[in-house]
């Protein structure tokens, strides 16, 4: 795990948006597609914000969430609303999003779809996670009702995921394919969850489910 301290957030979003335009810029030039795997939530927006005006070949970049609350994308609750809005416009408005949900009233109604979609992009190009303060990272929280299966090297592309801190169904990445990315950044602020990931590395990651990534990450932590 490789923590980079940074003044303040505003130089960390830039600086992690120049990373991942770099990485995604090396990878089209090299293989002619990228994949870019991200978080919801509000934490990664000024990021968003920055990479949306990157002038990469972004029509050969497919854009995927780490996770997914099962809701339409009409919901305030919907992670793919806030992709759309704050990355998948101006230049990035050609990418490709690969949808972690479609009409059904279960996930597993639907899973198996959205993974087949998902697997010709893999593995990740560039992965940017985020972290909450209880250790969890995607829709891989401690105490979820699939979690170790989730966390086996055999894991399935996505799986449907249940949990009390999540109040409704989720799909997620697999901790597998999350690790087998080829760049993996975690973006984190406050003093919390700084020691919640240095807490992270001496814990099963049944009880810190990010310390399935952590061996090659960068963490990018900020007050």
């Amino acid at each position: 795990m490789n923590l980079i301290a940074y003044p303040d957030r505003d130089l960390m979003m830039i600086a992690l948006a120049d990373r991942i335009a770099a990485e995604l810029g090396a990878a089209l030039r090299a293989q002619g597609r990228a994949t870019l795997s991200v978080p919801g939530g509000t934490t990664p927006g000024p990021v968003f914000d920055l990479l949306s005006a990157v002038d990469l070949d972004w029509s050969n970049v497919a854009v995927v969430l780490n996770d997914e609350r099962w809701v339409p994308e009409t919901s305030e609750r919907s992670n793919t609303r806030f992709v759309r809005e704050r990355l998948l416009r101006g230049r990035a408005a050609a990418a490709t999003l690969l949808a972690l949900y479609a009409p059904a009233s279960r996930p597993e109604d639907q899973i198996d779809a959205l993974a087949a979609a998902i697997a010709p992009h893999l593995p990740i190009t560039v992965l940017v996670l985020g972290m909450g303060a209880d250790m969890h990272t995607a829709s891989l929280f401690p105490g979820a009702d699939r979690l170790a299966e989730a966390l086996a090297p055999d894991a399935p592309i996505l799986m449907a995921m249940r949990a009390p801190a999540a109040p409704e169904p989720r799909v997620t990445l697999t901790a597998p394919v999350l690790a087998d990315a080829m760049h993996i950044h975690v973006l984190i602020t406050g003093p919390e969850k700084r020691a919640a990931i240095a807490a992270a590395a001496d814990l099963p990651p049944e009880q810190a489910p990010i310390r399935a990534v952590l061996k090659n990450a960068t963490i990018h932590w900020a007050e």
